[in-house]
């Protein structure tokens, strides 16, 4: 990403895909062209200055030549040339070079860079010595904003190496043992969270999933799918702690192990071969889609049958949609194309619900001849990391998939299953797969289908459990459920459902949050709006409802003391207990107002890890809870809490004039003017800006509640 102020091209990569991210990022050209556009159109344009990316393949195979282009037309560019130490759009290969990264810089300063600067997550692992280019200094990769800032006013070619190791390639690596997995792990606390997705935005991570609560839309970590690479940590949010030490804690209850007692399974009447069979696997980068492919292949190999396998990642490597096209045949000779044909799967194994509804899986299906195993698991998308209200048309997708195969579709929570059984939603692959075949649509013996994972080698046992569980849920899905609710796990926390349960858990809150004359007041507020609701509109509890869920999330402000009180609750210590086992710290990551310095570039407040000790500092704080409001409470003072206290203020008066002039007509215009507040998300500067953009939309709503005649003859 960009400064503001600022352009950036994009290439051939990678960071193609930033064009869709709104990081200010356009065009895109062939490999070794980076840049040489700029060169031409420089000239043209009062735009002093661009960046341009480029990865460490291309630069070894030809972008050398466009920084020296460049070089030679004097334009104003600064090169960010990511060091990611694999192609890792293509899956991971070695750069097709030797190149280091002091190397680059020499090289760069030969060709005339007039300033190269590194910035790397490892700012330490260079030794004295390395053997940089004459004035290169090295800076972490958090100071990249400000690096970008001052780079961009140096007139000529300038370059900026980003060395970092893919994420997803380092996921890679360590699954398979090539490279150290730190013993670390990122983890939000739900309470504390305001799911504003500052922490999406920071790390663009899609390993950051919504959990839908009592209160509203929070965050979580899907630790089956962390890359560690903790840029989500920088998200501006006191609700991230990193677990230091430990292990995941894995399913430990006896009910949840393969030699469970389960009703022995019937053998499935497996499918004919007398002709290809089609099979389609759709998912998403990291789900092993590829790896359920490969494992039909070498089952069908097992059997000398004849099998052909297409794997369509395109861009994706992790979080991108992957289709395998898997043909299998009597002999060989029988296959003729390997990619099925419109209307020819006989079989779609969906492990994702969005790919599996998408217009090229979609274009495989028939009714009568497809039958569809899908996952209702909804993956985030992109979409998330910008919207944090983005919501998955699932409905749509399910009955779009119901249309194309008919009534051949068996749904099954395999995401949800998988973790519960296995401790790691990976597993879903496998879990699917014994899914189908116990259902009798997939042409190959078990023996062959279990030899096919021993081959494989990786999580061998585990693999053979995930597609045993997934027999048995194919055979009595009830039964499995049953065994998983027995298993111990959290329960689901019941949501409230009447407008009398919303009051009564958001009074229990407010008083263990202050006392019970402030949950009092909070209680006597939505009675009168209900009352007045009741009577100008009578049948209706929208708008009181509406209230009572924004009013109390103005009054349960998230300052200090309470961030406190939520990090010494039962909830969090309870979750930390139900995803973290063995020798473990707890590290929290905040930006406390008085003893946190600004950035100065941006002015926002800097967040700081602190160690277990500051558990002593919550509890100070949560016994001070009284000082909250108080001429000693000392920060009251700051413009945050300030803030927050008008806006109380400002809403107990915008719904006193709504109660005066509500009737049945504009009752619906109430309720969404009541809804405001549930916009102000966050905290600090992520808060202030809501803050504004909120009262901006309240402002245009209240003139069409004071001029509705006025509105009415607009839109006519």
């Amino acid at each position: 990403k960009v400064p503001e102020g600022s352009r950036a091209l994009a290439g051939i990569g990678c960071h193609y895909m930033s064009q869709w991210m709104d990081r200010r990022t356009e065009t895109y050209t062939q490999m070794g062209a980076e840049g040489v556009t700029w060169t031409g159109q420089a000239p043209f344009t009062e735009e002093p200055h661009v960046f341009v990316n480029i990865g460490d393949g291309t630069y070894f195979h030809s972008g050398i030549l466009a920084v020296r282009q460049s070089v030679a037309s004097g334009a104003n560019i600064t090169y960010k040339i990511l060091f990611n130490d694999a192609v890792a759009m293509t899956g991971g290969q070695p750069v097709d070079g030797t190149m280091t990264v002091p190397q680059i810089t020499n090289q760069l300063y030969g060709e005339g860079v007039v300033k190269t600067v590194v910035v790397t997550d490892e700012p330490d692992k260079y030794p004295i010595g390395a053997g940089w280019a004459p004035g290169v200094k090295v800076h972490h990769r958090d100071e990249l904003e400000h690096i970008q800032k001052q780079i961009r006013t140096i007139p000529g070619v300038t370059a900026i190496i980003y060395d970092q190791t893919c994420a997803t390639e380092k996921r890679r690596r360590r699954k398979r043992g090539l490279m150290v997995d730190p013993p670390r792990r990122a983890f939000i606390n739900e309470a504390v969270c305001e799911g504003c997705g500052d922490c999406s935005l920071a790390s663009n991570c899609l390993s950051v999933v919504p959990v839908e609560t009592e209160f509203g839309r929070k965050r979580a970590i899907d630790q089956s799918a962390c890359n560690k690479d903790f840029s989500c940590v920088n998200g501006f949010c006191p609700s991230f702690v990193t677990i230091e030490g430990g292990d995941l804690r894995k399913p430990d209850n006896q009910c949840l192990s393969a030699d469970t007692p389960f009703p022995a399974l019937p053998e499935p009447k497996l499918p004919p071969l007398s002709e290809p069979y089609s099979i389609l696997v759709t998912g998403i980068g990291g789900m092993g889609i590829i790896t359920i492919a490969q494992g039909l292949g070498m089952a069908a190999h097992v059997e000398d049958r004849g099998v052909g396998v297409l794997d369509i990642a395109g861009l994706a490597q992790k979080f991108g949609a992957v289709t395998s096209h898997v043909r299998i045949a009597p002999k060989p000779d029988d296959i003729h194309a390997v990619q099925i044909a419109a209307g020819g799967a006989n079989l779609v194994i969906g492990c994702d619900l969005v790919v599996t509804a998408g217009a090229d899986a979609l274009g495989k299906m028939q009714a009568g001849r497809t039958r569809a195993i899908v996952n209702t698991h909804e993956m985030v998308t992109g979409d998330f990391t910008r919207d944090p209200d983005f919501d998955l048309p699932a409905d749509n997708m399910r009955a779009a998939i119901d249309e194309a195969v008919g009534d051949g579709a068996d749904y099954v929570p395999a995401t949800r299953l998988a973790k519960a059984l296995l401790g790691d939603s990976i597993f879903v692959n496998q879990f699917m797969l014994g899914f189908a075949w116990q259902k009798g649509l997939i042409p190959l013996g078990h023996e062959a289908l279990m030899r096919a994972i021993e081959v494989n080698g990786v999580s061998v046992e585990a693999n053979k459990q995930a597609f045993l569980w997934g027999r048995r849920a194919a055979h009595d899905l009830a039964a499995v459920e049953k065994l998983v609710a027995a298993a111990g796990k959290a329960p689901e926390p019941e949501t409230a459902k009447t407008l009398d349960e919303i009051v009564a858990k958001r009074v229990a809150w407010l008083t263990d949050y202050q006392d019970a004359k402030y949950a009092q007041r909070y209680a006597d507020f939505v009675a009168k709006v209900q009352a007045a609701e009741a009577d100008r509109v009578p049948g209706q509890e929208e708008l009181a409802e509406t209230v009572a869920r924004n009013y109390f999330k103005l009054l349960a402000i998230k300052d200090e003391y309470e961030v406190a009180r939520l990090y010494l609750s039962e909830e969090f210590r309870s979750a930390i207990e139900r995803n973290f086992e063995g020798d473990y710290k707890i590290r929290v990551h905040m930006a406390p107002p008085l003893v946190t310095r600004r950035d100065l570039d941006t002015g926002h407040l800097e967040k700081r890890s602190f160690g277990p000790w500051v558990f002593g500092v919550f509890r100070l704080l949560a016994k001070a809870k009284g000082l909250r409001g108080t001429g000693l409470d000392i920060f009251g003072y700051t413009e945050e809490r300030k803030a927050e206290r008008r806006l109380i203020r400002d809403y107990d008066n915008t719904v006193a004039s709504l109660l005066n002039d509500l009737n049945a007509s504009n009752h619906a215009l109430a309720t969404e003017i009541a809804s405001i507040p549930e916009q102000i998300r966050g905290y600090g500067h992520v808060k202030e800006a809501a803050m504004e953009k909120a009262k901006a939309r309240e402002a245009e709503l209240m003139a069409e509640w004071k001029n509705p005649t006025a509105t009415a003859d607009a839109a006519e």
